[in-house]
């Protein structure tokens, strides 16, 4: 017995086996495929498509059918001449480029519409069946028929295979009776059909044959039955899109000569009137609607399959994975399918699902030509496919999929894309992992590219926003600057959380590993940012080097939060540090926190001002941010200001209330008298029961040293402080302003 697949990947031995006993060069893909196309609407609609739109009309529509499918085959060969395709088909080809969450999103819907498919297919035969013999019980019939249809599949693969070219010389004699008919009345070729108040509008009956060109997956399902996938999949597609056209062209021709257009609008057997034997017809349609039921038995249990060994369905399913005998057959996944498809035959009303499985169809279509063209754009140097397609071939067939959809039904579209998109972000949350690469990166790669080439190097003050580097040493430690961070960006700014490690033993295997812890914390507690390990002799010099060097182009943190450091012994080495920083024209943000209460109750933020320029706007605009933020929602904001004397109190009071009102920043106004008294005890008695200060800092200079130790003893017994020093070159008052202007224009 061969060695079940894990996540799709056989052993050797599978794949040597496989490459000997696995089906014809194309047959396995072009029977059913063909077979499928040549569908039921070929013998009941086909007259009233003629009918409807005349010869030239339905020519038009035959080429812009198929000329939509031909595309989808176009990028269906790129794809399966780069990659090994194995059991899953069209799944299988999606995951592997998209991931397996886009893979998941279309395979399970493609999975239910080929089991329904089944049931469609099989009322339709019993249909036609009760109709010569009406004694039969219709229901009766569907459920023998679809059984006897399973246990042909069952048997083998190949078995089923060989049944269907049986089935495909019947519908070669219905075409012959056909051919060699003749007319039922004396008529002239109508080019455009019946009068308009007799037919049905262009796209209507657009929207009604479309669907009969659909078929061509039939044959892709099957591709880990085949010996060589890559060579089969698009000989097999191209001939069976080939040779349906052919007879689709043919068939109007024949149709319009031999009745008028109203006789073949309202007569849907016409075709065993005009045929030299009428009930070779009959041969045609019954063969038609069992081979395209085959097909879906056969295809829809390798896409369960391919599902359940890359865990894409509920843990309790794996057993669905399972292979039988030496061509690995889904024998559980064809028993599942079978009861599904029973069901839908006794209880389910198919004319109110066919539509939406029409639009499931539709959408593998047309993601496969997404995945075909992305990944042309992309040019990865791993996509070689040995059948090159231009993408804007994908593309367009891609659009022509997505417009076919919406004029069949645009209610059984848009409730195909919710379903679509409720199990990708279903699979998204179960944070599945595969054992291959997509093109999910490659994608970003471009975005990210096209979008760092354009970031100008001086920076715009109307779309200002911090991108702040942490400097959390560990992080568990230092916690407050992380959550302080992601405060101010809102996940909408660029965060990084670094780490200067004084170990130069560490390997660069040993730095991602820490690099990957610290994601996962940040991770389970919802931050979203960056993760930066470096490794230095002095922690100083090593975030010296890190801010210095860290960036893309003009993408680089400007705003460095740290914590506070009141260990006299490296102070020098912490000052020159800061003075690096501002240097480099980064703004500094120096955390003070109190140990005992952290930030507080988060409902107070006070604001020590001395002015819009420098310090002060940054000051506002993080009061701002901190302020509408989801931790510190709805906090009061105190804008404070010291003035010497009673007599420019009122001015001061009305100046600032005015300032605060016209930038909208929510902050409340408040002046101070000094009435002698220092700054520092103005400090400590006005906002000892706030919940954070933000204070300025003064720039670097050759005295920087001695005034960060008095700053020092001027926080002791503060609640958490944050310092504040403006090192862009930009005026924080025009980010204040011209935000105010875009509200008022």
């Amino acid at each position: 017995m061969k060695i079940p697949f894990i996540n799709n990947v056989p052993k050797a031995e599978s794949v040597i086996e496989s490459s000997k006993e696995g089906l014809g060069t194309f047959g396995g893909v072009f029977t059913p495929s063909i077979l499928t196309i040549l569908g039921v609407i070929m013998y009941l609609r086909f007259g009233w498509v003629v009918g409807n739109v005349g010869l030239i009309g339905t020519l038009i529509i035959v080429t812009l059918s198929t000329a939509i499918t031909f595309l989808t085959a176009l990028s269906i060969a790129s794809i399966a001449t780069d990659q090994r395709v194995r059991g899953g088909g069209a799944y299988y080809m999606i995951s592997r480029s998209l991931g397996i969450e886009s893979g998941g999103a279309i395979g399970i819907p493609l999975y239910i519409a080929q089991a329904l498919s089944v049931a469609l297919y099989t009322v339709g035969f019993a249909e036609s069946v009760v109709q010569v013999f009406p004694s039969l019980n219709f229901k009766l019939v569907g459920i023998a028929t679809t059984i006897l249809v399973t246990v042909l599949a069952l048997v083998s693969a190949k078995t089923a295979i060989r049944a269907q070219y049986f089935i495909m010389f019947g519908i070669g004699i219905s075409l012959l009776s056909l051919l060699f008919g003749k007319p039922i009345e004396p008529t002239e070729i109508e080019l455009w059909g019946a009068a308009e108040r007799n037919s049905e509008p262009f796209w209507v009956v657009f929207a009604v044959f479309f669907p009969a060109v659909t078929g061509i997956m039939a044959g892709v399902n099957m591709s880990g039955d085949l010996k060589e996938p890559g060579k089969s999949i698009p000989m097999g597609t191209f001939a069976a899109v080939g040779v349906g056209y052919l007879i689709y062209m043919g068939l109007p021709i024949i149709l319009a000569n031999r009745a008028d257009a109203l006789t073949l609008i309202e007569n849907p057997l016409i075709m065993r009137q005009i045929s030299y034997w009428g009930d070779a017809i009959l041969i045609g349609v019954w063969g038609a609607t069992l081979s395209s039921a085959l097909g879906s038995i056969l295809g829809a249990p390798r896409v369960l399959q391919a599902l359940a060994r890359d865990r894409v369905l509920p843990k309790w399913m794996n057993f669905l994975g399972q292979g039988s005998g030496d061509d690995d057959a889904p024998r559980m996944g064809t028993i599942v399918t079978l009861g599904l498809a029973l069901a839908a035959v006794y209880f389910g009303d198919l004319d109110l699902i066919a539509p939406v499985l029409t639009m499931f169809f539709l959408t593998t279509y047309g993601v496969l030509n997404i995945t075909a063209g992305i990944e042309r754009i992309l040019g990865s140097p791993s996509f070689r496919p040995k059948f090159k397609v231009h993408w804007i071939f994908s593309i367009v067939g891609a659009i022509g999929c997505i417009a076919v959809m919406f004029l069949i039904n645009a209610t059984a579209t848009i409730i195909a894309f919710i379903f679509v998109l409720a199990i990708y972000f279903w699979l998204e949350r179960r944070e599945l992992q595969s054992t291959w690469g997509d093109v999910r990166r490659g994608i970003w790669m471009a975005i990210t590219r096209a979008g760092l080439l354009r970031i100008r190097v001086e920076e715009d003050s109307k779309t200002w926003r911090p991108n702040p580097l942490v400097l959390s040493g560990a992080p568990t430690k230092r916690w407050h600057l992380i959550d302080l961070a992601s405060s101010i960006t809102h996940n909408r700014g660029l965060l990084t959380v670094s780490t200067v490690i004084t170990n130069d033993k560490f390997s660069v295997d040993h730095q991602n590993i820490i690099e990957d812890n610290i994601r996962e914390f940040l991770a389970k507690r919802g931050i979203q940012g960056l993760v930066k390990v470096l490794t230095a002799d002095d922690p100083f010099k090593g975030g010296e080097r890190l801010v210095e060097a860290y960036g893309l182009g003009a993408l680089v943190p400007n705003t460095i939060i740290l914590g506070d450091s009141e260990n006299e012994a490296i102070r020098k080495d912490y000052c020159q540090m800061i003075s690096t920083f501002h240097r480099l024209q980064r703004n500094v943000l120096i955390v003070h926190d109190d140990k005992h209460k952290g930030f507080g109750k988060k409902k107070r933020i006070d604001i020590w001002w001395g002015g819009l320029k420098g310090n002060g706007g940054l000051m506002m605009i993080l009061g701002y941010l901190l302020q509408s933020s989801r931790s510190w929602y709805d906090a009061e904001v105190y804008l404070k200001m010291v003035v010497s004397s009673e007599k420019g109190a009122a001015d001061a009071q009305k100046n600032l209330t005015e300032i605060s009102k016209k930038l909208r920043t929510g902050a409340k106004a408040q002046v101070i008298v000094s009435n002698g008294r220092s700054f520092d005890e103005i400090l400590h008695e006005s906002s000892k029961e706030t919940d954070l200060i933000f204070m300025g800092m003064a720039e670097p200079d050759e005295n920087f040293l001695s005034y960060y130790g008095d700053i020092q003893k001027r926080l002791k017994g503060l609640p958490t402080t944050i310092l504040v020093l403006a090192g862009e070159e930009i005026s924080y008052g025009e980010v204040l302003y011209q935000q105010d202007e875009f509200q008022e224009d």
